[in-house]
């Protein structure tokens, strides 16, 4: 059946879904395939990590400036609060649950790629701490990468990092995990601020003339 103008009843009826739900979709699988790529690579290199470098010396790899040199780290990132691993196991756990839990609700492409980067450096280190010796939220995270003057890391302390890069440049620019801008809503705010006052007002009957 058709209505008036050519438009089709028939679309209007079936088109139960949001307009945005096939973004939403890419934008899930954006954040998806960040987190797996980077988790896989960073799962992989300390697995030749461990199988390269185990029992040798330094590897220089940029002369000095980038070298491989193998440690097992029982703390955070960059070797922090090593004193803490169960409790660190226990916070990456909730933190990968919480990165999970807000991926729901992403409608922006640089948010999809914060969290993706997020998620794969909380759960490659998670992996090592419930895998690695000695025991489950008590293994060692297993760091190879090593600058001058700079503590030993991996690419999961990486992705971290970029990750927190990434979502302060979206919430510098205003963009919220959604997809909305706070300076947009600004602007239609003070638009409609600007409009109400700067409005004439309206014109009084005229009386009527004998």
């Amino acid at each position: 059946m058709q209505a008036a103008r050519g438009t089709s009843l028939s679309d209007d009826a079936t088109s139960d879904q949001p307009p945005d739900t096939s973004r939403r979709r890419r934008l899930r699988l954006r954040f998806a395939v960040v987190a797996l790529a980077v988790y896989a690579v960073d799962v992989g290199s300390k697995i030749l990590a461990v199988d390269r470098l185990t029992g040798r010396e330094d590897i220089p790899v940029v002369g000095d400036l980038l070298v491989l040199h193998l440690t097992r780290n029982p703390g955070a990132a960059f070797s922090t609060g090593t004193q803490f691993t169960e409790v660190l196991s226990c916070i990456a756990i909730a933190a990968v649950l919480i990165v999970l839990w807000l991926s729901r609700r992403l409608g922006s492409p640089g948010w999809a790629v914060g969290l993706g980067l997020l998620l794969a450096g909380v759960a490659g280190n998670l992996t090592d701490r419930l895998l690695r010796q000695p025991g489950p939220l008590r293994g060692h995270v297993i760091d190879f990468l090593m600058l001058p003057n700079w503590p030993v890391f991996n690419i999961a302390d990486m992705a971290i990092n970029a990750a927190a890069v990434t979502i302060l440049v979206q919430a510098f620019r205003g963009v919220h995990l959604d997809g909305t801008r706070e300076e947009r809503s600004r602007d239609d705010r003070d638009g409609t601020a600007e409009t109400s006052e700067t409005d004439p007002p309206e014109p009084s009957p005229q009386e009527p003339t004998a």
